[in-house]
């Protein structure tokens, strides 16, 4: 595509960013995770642990290169920069999901929990970029036990 179309559709290479970020949220976020968790699970708590089946599986592609929100997110550096905003509010989007599957299985604290899972996920996804192949099995386990501890409080 050449440059000056490019720019037709997208008039900063911000704009091109967000549209892109939105597009992977709808695609990888929506349609991917959420869609695969739901497939593979019944019930909130058996679903909080399927998402690291899920990235499991996408661990082991030979092209798998991370997230493109983390990635972004480490990328821009200032806070207050429209695309780490965009990138924020995206990777908020996936703790909403994370929340209502929290709530689901009756964890109290819903927020907290779903910032911890949140963590493990991200934390899995490094560490994959890094050669851990195994990194959301390692994640599940420890998503195990966190989950059990949030549900005998």
């Amino acid at each position: 595509m050449a440059k000056a179309t490019l720019y037709r559709h997208f008039h900063h290479k911000d704009d091109l960013v967000r549209a892109f970020l939105q597009l992977r949220e709808d695609r990888w976020t929506h349609q991917w995770l959420e869609g695969e968790v739901k497939r593979r699970a019944a019930t909130p708590r058996e679903r909080l642990l399927a998402i690291f089946d899920v990235f499991h599986e996408w661990f082991q592609l030979d092209d798998f290169e991370g997230c493109s929100f983390i990635n972004v997110l480490l990328e821009v550096c200032e806070r207050s920069h429209p695309v780490r905003e965009a990138t924020a509010s995206h990777l908020a989007n996936i703790r909403i999901f994370l929340r209502v599957l929290a709530e689901g299985a009756g964890v109290a604290d819903s927020d907290d929990f779903a910032r911890k899972w949140h963590i493990l996920m991200k934390g899995s996804i490094v560490s994959a970029g890094e050669g851990d192949r195994q990194a959301a099995r390692r994640a599940q386990e420890v998503g195990g036990l966190l989950l059990s501890a949030a549900l005998d409080r």
